[in-house]
């Protein structure tokens, strides 16, 4: 866990110079590449209009807010961000539709949704009604909620999803289960969180074979799969070299338009800065052609999610 003066400097420190941008804009890396992170989390001081999930622990000591990130991208050349609300605000999106409406064109969201209600099925017809709402993430990380892909709880969710049209990021749970579920509902786009790849899987030493069932997936069209948190999987420095042989095996088997860049920032935010979680991917896999890394670090998930 960082200490609240390491975060603030390192959150502020360089962004600070450039607080004067126009934050509207960015300036894209590799000569015009357009640079979209596929994963950003955001959330805003607790308050008693404002509660998080009660006993929940965020990922930083600090708030990471809007204020925070916008500065981040100018610098780095990030044009746009998909945000993923965190886990511990609960089941609200508002927060990430706030920056939506601030910062028009540069921020869309995956919304979180009551998983375990039935009732939420009414939602998902108007969903993407929401200015910037692009889909659904769901998570399966406790043992509860990966028995949840399997017992029926969440099966009224992949109905209502394919027929809403509704894209959906996933973490956590056995993989053979998206398989299942692909395979019933062909039209679902379904994308696999960081590589398949959780810290519990990581620590275990477990990492190649949680690759492997990834790679399995891939006879889905429907399903493809983030490349993203490298750092925080990876036991080295950066650039994590660990983690190039099981990037390029995901990028063989799935293809540059179904692998999308990513940082799961905040969650291992002191490992690496933003222009290093770029450079990762466009200078340090020398497998990626050019025209690879236009797909993986934006095009694709521009065009997966029908963000415009």
């Amino acid at each position: 866990m960082l200490s609240r003066r390491r975060f603030l400097n390192s959150a502020l420190g360089a962004g600070a110079a450039l607080a004067a941008s126009r934050a509207s804009q960015a300036v894209a890396q590799g000569g015009g590449r357009m640079i979209v992170d596929a994963q950003v989390h955001l959330w805003k001081a607790e308050s008693p209009d404002w509660k998080w999930v009660p006993g929940a622990r965020p990922q930083l000591p600090e708030p990471f807010t809007i204020e925070k990130l916008v500065p981040m991208m100018n610098e780095a050349g990030v044009n746009r961000v998909v945000i993923v609300p965190p886990s511990w605000i609960g089941d609200r999106n508002d927060y990430g539709l706030e920056a939506v409406q601030r910062y028009p064109g540069r921020f869309a969201v995956m919304g979180r949704i009551a998983l375990q209600d039935p009732k939420s099925a009414a939602l998902l017809p108007k969903w993407k009604e929401q200015p910037g709402m692009l889909g659904v993430r769901v998570t399966f990380n406790s043992p509860a909620q990966a028995n949840w892909l399997t017992d029926g709880t969440a099966d009224w969710f992949w109905v209502a999803a394919e027929k809403s049209g509704i894209p959906v990021m996933m973490l956590g749970g056995k993989k053979s289960a998206y398989g299942a579920i692909a395979e019933r509902h062909p039209q679902l786009t379904m994308i696999m969180d960081h590589m398949g790849l959780t810290t519990e899987i990581a620590k275990s030493g477990r990492t190649a074979e949680a690759i492997a069932e990834l790679v399995a997936l891939a006879k889905h069209p429907n399903i493809s799969v983030k490349l993203s948190a490298a750092p925080a999987y990876s036991t080295e420095a950066y650039p994590f070299r660990d983690m190039t042989p099981h990037i390029r095996r995901l990028f063989d088997t799935y293809g540059p338009q179904r692998c999308y860049w990513g940082t799961d920032m905040t969650n291992s935010f002191d490992r690496a800065s933003y222009s290093q979680r770029i450079t990762h991917f466009t200078e340090e896999l020398p497998f990626l052609s050019e025209t690879d890394k236009d797909w993986i670090m934006g095009r694709a998930i521009l065009a997966r999610l029908n963000w415009a």
